[in-house]
């Protein structure tokens, strides 16, 4: 029955959407249709509130951005591949929608590299030229980046060690067969899924572990069937809002610098907003029944860097893999 009902919404709003040229010729107004899997009403939501509110302003209503969230249109593959096809124009993204069009971003994603957001910033901000580029010359303009918070371990029963989680079905988001490698490198044993099913397999035990923010844990209540966070910063998660060349195109050059600078603007406002509700969800969560397993910091700090080498040139291009790291140790060195 729900699967039915999520069908036909999907079905109503691909009607919606591929009809809007005509309209367009009529009003003389621009569409963007923008997809997300982020949830309505959450904190990533409103940025793209605030963004679309924004657009209408500026552009004199002229811009009209049209979001359908939830995941509605599909997942982050499906909804790129909307968008290459027309009947999307732009996205809001995660680490593995962004990785999809380009895999230099996965620099931002080196298992323990960053220690806290202050380290991430210092590094996305240095590197935000030459990886927007990348993506541009893919076919995709940034509007704006975004953080998902740090990817944790939830599973279903303690993880200390890496050899525990090693034990453990993990799920990873379906159609990233190069994550599907690595994890498998390091003697993991990735389940790809798409992210509609993760609840569900949790719950049959077709997968034991997941690695996501807090704060996205708590919105889906995945936590309620892996009550068990291990308390290690694997990763941060990285997202982004984009455009397709070709719709950012459309819009009259003029408006594009004034559009482009409110889209940003949106996503820094929010960005310490975000943080703090990913550091206030683990408290939450505790006190619902989550139990946080402590574990020995360095001796992963130690395994994980051993393996770096398998990384390099792997998970990212190995000139950005160096230049990550490089000025992570800029960034320490300054501190």
């Amino acid at each position: 029955m729900f699967t039915f009902s999520r069908n036909l919404c999907a079905a109503i709003l691909l009607v919606g959407l591929l009809t809007p040229v005509s309209a367009q010729r009529a009003s003389r107004s621009i569409r963007v249709n923008l997809g997300t899997v982020v949830p309505k009403d959450s904190a990533w939501y409103e940025v793209l509130v605030r963004m679309k509110q924004e657009w209408a302003t500026i552009s004199g209503g002229r811009v009209d951005l049209r979001i359908y969230p939830g995941g509605a249109l599909g997942d982050d593959i499906e909804m790129l591949r909307k968008v290459r096809i027309g009947q999307l124009q732009a996205v809001a993204v995660t680490s593995v929608g962004l990785a999809h069009i380009d895999g230099s971003i996965e620099a931002l994603h080196i298992p323990l590299l960053f220690r806290n957001y202050a380290e991430l910033d210092y590094v996305r901000d240095k590197m935000a030229p030459q990886l927007e580029a990348n993506l541009e010359a893919k076919g995709f303009v940034v509007l704006n980046w975004s953080d998902g918070g740090w990817a944790q371990f939830f599973t279903k029963k303690p993880a200390k060690t890496l050899d525990d989680i090693r034990g453990m079905k993990l799920w990873i988001a379906a159609g990233d067969p190069k994550s599907e490698r690595l994890y498998r490198d390091f003697g993991m044993r990735p389940t790809p899924l798409p992210m509609t099913e993760m609840l569900t397999s949790l719950q049959t035990g077709l997968i034991e572990a997941i690695d996501v923010p807090p704060l996205f844990a708590m919105l889906d209540g995945s936590y309620r069937r892996a009550p068990y966070m291990t308390d290690i910063r694997w990763a941060p998660v990285i997202g982004g809002t984009v455009i397709s060349v070709d719709a950012w195109e459309r819009i009259p050059a003029d408006l594009r610098p004034r559009l482009l600078a409110a889209a940003r603007k949106a996503g820094e406002e929010m960005r310490g907003r975000i943080r703090q509700l990913g550091e206030d969800a683990v408290t939450q969560m505790k006190q619902r029944g989550l139990t946080v397993v402590s574990v020995d910091q360095g001796a992963w700090q130690t395994e994980v860097e051993e393996g770096y080498p398998k990384l390099r040139g792997q998970l990212a291009p190995a000139d950005l893999f160096d230049e990550a790291i490089r000025l992570r140790d800029e960034y320490r060195a300054q501190q």
